[in-house]
């Protein structure tokens, strides 16, 4: 009949704000109590996609990837400094599960920086490092500290090439000194060179050459003749010859 209507289906008031309430696409800003603030693309009400994370109090900021609420992909953290009253870029690379993983720079001061592979937020595989100081390593990393081949380089362009272990010096190696013009070669264990020759190298070159050169070393090969079978004759005189056997002697 006409003047019959079918009556309009409602939801309940608490799925319609739950609904409202779910974040998921590209958003604006959205403000935490603490005053964290996050703009980009959500998904299931998970940061998820492109976006941007201030974090308040920490003072650091995150442009970058992320996947199911964590930070994963490619992104770049950055850091407040109230003197200059500006974020300063501390990390840029590959991140995963919340942490730095994949290859990464990551600036320590204005002068030192790492730039090589990272897992689980450490640093590992290859790498290479500026130290403040000048020096320089190039070689692999395991769990944040010099482990495997590597070469390490001094601010007066000494340097040392060879195996590593736990941050140190392990193994076979070799260490130029170039101001001396030597060359040492050898084992190093913990650190310590154990045993080894040193020699000269590039002795001409070098700006503080040694007073004296390093004499060259020799393998002596030594004779091993049998004792017994060994006879010297010695003439005397009123007689031919008389044979001394030198293994009774």
């Amino acid at each position: 009949m006409p003047f019959l209507k079918t009556p309009k289906r409602t939801e309940p008031l608490a799925k319609i704000w739950n609904e409202k309430a779910q974040k998921c696409g590209l958003r604006h800003t959205v403000y935490s109590v603490n005053g964290d603030q996050y703009t980009g693309v959500w998904l299931d009400n998970k940061k998820h996609g492109t976006g941007t994370q201030v974090w308040k109090r920490a003072g650091l900021l995150y442009d970058g990837d992320w996947r199911r609420g964590e930070r994963d992909g490619r992104g770049t953290l950055s850091r407040w400094h109230t003197d200059e009253k500006e974020y300063k870029k501390v990390y840029h690379g590959g991140w995963k599960n919340n942490k730095m993983d994949g290859f990464g720079t990551y600036f320590y001061t204005r002068s030192s920086y790492y730039e090589g592979g990272w897992k689980e937020g450490r640093r590992s595989g290859w790498g290479r490092m500026q130290y403040e100081s000048g020096d320089v390593y190039q070689g692999q990393w395991l769990q944040d500290q010099e482990n495997g081949q590597g070469m390490l380089c001094l601010a007066n362009k000494n340097r040392y090439e060879g195996g590593w272990k736990d941050g140190k010096r392990d193994g076979h190696g070799k260490f130029f000194f170039l101001d001396r013009g030597q060359l040492y070669e050898g084992f190093w264990v913990d650190g310590v060179a154990k045993c080894g020759t040193v020699s000269d190298f590039g002795r001409d070159e070098a700006p503080q050459p040694g007073t004296y050169p390093i004499p060259e070393l020799l393998k002596c090969v030594p004779c091993r003749t049998s004792m017994k079978s060994l006879t010297t004759v010695v003439p005397t005189a009123g007689t031919s010859q008389i044979s001394v056997d030198t293994a009774s002697t």
